[in-house]
């Protein structure tokens, strides 16, 4: 995803926000205040994402000893998953999200 120059700026103030004391190079401003946050923000949704292929049974999900979970596609899901991939990613997310509702 592209940010616009605007949605920059606003990145690099909301991080100074919450480092004040904060100085880097244009390489650290990109990789630790922007890249770093977008990836901070995106956490909860991503982390959803995969609750719901799991729960829709495309994604399996494995406890490993560290107590974290681990991520895999679900191999007998293939050609559901493929066939998924073909259509447009909204209708696929608008299918689920009525899917769920007649539920």
């Amino acid at each position: 995803m592209c940010l616009t120059p605007e949605q920059i700026s606003g990145e690099i103030l909301k991080y100074l926000v919450e480092h004040p004391g904060a100085q880097d190079t244009v390489e650290g401003v990109t990789e630790w205040w922007i890249y770093q946050q977008r990836i901070e923000s995106h956490a909860a949704q991503v982390e959803q994402a995969l609750a719901d292929l799991v729960a829709r049974g495309l994604l399996l999900e494995r406890k490993a000893r560290d107590a974290r979970f681990h991520y895999r596609m679900n191999r007998r899901r293939m050609r559901e998953i493929t066939s998924l991939l073909k259509r447009e990613p909204s209708s696929l997310i608008q299918k689920h999200v009525t899917d769920r509702r007649k539920h």
